[in-house]
């Protein structure tokens, strides 16, 4: 049976990840112990619903939009390709304009040589409303980015996020692309079903492509 390997695309969550500024970082305390009698350890955790590697919902940016537990998860799931768009201040639509014959429904933009887990980069590469309409044009279904926004850090008026609603595509963001070649792959990054809320984190993998599917 072929062997397929498999690229982990969610940074590590600790309390070292950065998240935008004046959210919630991660933190864990001990609920209980193993000692004194108790048989297991258990913990409890604070943090923002857009840690890490996670996809934002419709509500996150709309206000009749869709809670997290109520999307589709199919855009989630399925054939995808990684474009690289390293050292660009925003990604275009000429960005693009050659690399998307026989796209897949689903697309994720490197934008960094060196994904920033450590520290905040409020320069982050944006991705313009033009490129998200593009996208929408081939049939997309989800965009994704390393970057933790598809908009500027500064913006006040979301429009690469509102192009997305207008699409009814779906958000990936703040993965984790630095050891991912160029090429088609299957992605697998489901949300946690959270009731009424704007956005999950996500454990993302992108797995390789049987080579009857590659070719």
């Amino acid at each position: 049976m072929e062997s397929l390997r498999i690229w982990d695309l969610s940074p590590t969550i600790s309390s070292g990840l950065p998240v935008w500024p004046g959210d919630t970082p991660f933190e864990a305390t001990p609920t209980w112990e193993m000692e004194d009698g108790c048989p297991v350890r258990v913990s409890r955790m604070t943090m923002t619903t857009h840690l890490g590697a996670h996809t934002d919902a419709p509500s996150h940016y709309d206000p009749a939009g869709k809670s997290i537990d109520q999307v589709d998860l199919r855009p989630y799931i399925g054939a995808c390709r990684v474009i690289h768009c390293l050292g660009v201040g925003a990604v275009e639509p000429a960005h693009l304009a050659d690399k998307l014959d026989g796209v897949p429904p689903r697309v994720l933009l490197r934008t960094y040589a060196d994904s920033p887990q450590h520290a905040w980069d409020p320069d982050f590469p944006a991705i313009s409303a033009a490129t998200i309409a593009l996208l929408a044009s081939r049939g997309a279904i989800l965009v994704g980015t390393d970057a933790p926004s598809l908009d500027p850090q500064d913006s006040k008026t979301l429009d690469a996020h509102h192009a997305v609603r207008r699409s009814g595509m779906a958000i990936l963001e703040g993965i984790v692309l630095d050891e991912v070649p160029e090429g088609d792959y299957e992605l697998v990054a489901l949300p946690l079903k959270f009731a009424g809320m704007d956005a999950s984190p996500v454990r993302a993998i992108l797995r390789q492509l049987p080579m009857k599917e590659a070719a």
